[in-house]
């Protein structure tokens, strides 16, 4: 039996869900009525725009009519890792689309940018109110480590993308290094489905133990990952002196960019893993 609950509207995570499909809606509705533009820089953009949109849709109506709590799944962890995933893709879709497809005369593409970007507000404020504050019990997702996962994979896929485009393939050391990246990226991907899926407590060792190693090892190999890519990626991909909107030197730019960024992040993580682990007192 359907059980309506409107207090799920009500409450400030229901208001921001409701504006952020409205203002995901006119985003992608601005972009749409300038017309479609080749390219899988506005593709990423448009796709961001409309998974958010109908993501969040999705949440509002099932804890609406609360079929959320009938689901075989952690609906907190799965909620609160959208509105950080939701947070990275409508950042950088924002970015995207302002940088190359934006001029000073262009007045829906301004438009599109501002709602964008306020759309990035919100899912930023949603992840803040839902993530576990110190001493709550709740879910991994909602701790930071959690939340560092979602960014770290996240942030593999935008190298995946930029590095597609690239002739990694030539040399061993760039191949190492797109290996690391795959599997540091599917590590945290099974990390965040297990705890979605409630499947932590089959695990058959200690979960925090093995999060912690899994964590040191990424770091350890992103270090080496750090060192390799820009020594060979520059030598390929030498600065040109004119470029177009994007070009193989800017690509590398980026992957070289995001490697160090996950770096700090799986820094971050292990360093908050082993505070969880070995120095938090338990209650």
């Amino acid at each position: 039996m359907v059980t309506l609950d409107v207090k799920t509207l009500t409450v400030p995570v229901g208001i921001l869900r409701i504006l952020a499909v409205v203002f995901t809606c006119v985003t992608f509705s601005l972009v749409a009525s300038v017309g479609h533009i080749g390219g899988s820089f506005w593709s990423w953009c448009m796709f961001s725009w409309c998974f958010c949109f109908s993501v969040t849709l999705i949440i509002l109506v099932l804890e609406f009519t609360s079929l959320s709590s009938k689901l075989p799944i952690s609906w907190d962890d799965f909620t609160t890792a959208f509105a950080m995933l939701a947070t990275l893709m409508v950042l950088t879709a924002s970015l995207l689309y302002s940088i190359i497809f934006t001029c000073s005369a262009c007045g829906e593409q301004i438009a599109a940018c501002v709602f964008s970007f306020l759309t990035f507000i919100l899912y930023a404020v949603e992840v803040g109110l839902t993530r576990a504050k110190p001493g709550e019990i709740s879910g991994f997702l909602s701790t930071v480590p959690g939340l560092l996962k979602v960014l770290e994979a996240f942030v593999a896929c935008i190298i995946f993308i930029c590095v597609d485009l690239l002739r990694y393939n030539l040399l061993p050391g760039l191949q190492w290094c797109v290996a690391v990246y795959s599997i540091c990226f599917i590590i945290s991907l099974l990390i965040i489905i297990l705890t979605i899926g409630r499947l932590l407590s089959r695990f058959p060792a200690p979960f925090s133990k093995v999060l912690i190693v899994c964590n040191v090892l990424a770091v350890l190999m992103y270090i080496t990952v750090a060192v390799i890519w820009p020594f060979y990626i520059f030598k390929l991909y030498p600065r040109p002196n004119s470029c177009p909107v994007v070009c193989g030197w800017d690509l590398a730019v980026v992957v070289t960019f995001m490697t160090y960024f996950n770096l700090i992040a799986y820094i971050v993580d292990t360093v908050y893993s082993f505070k969880l682990v070995f120095f938090t007192t338990p209650a």
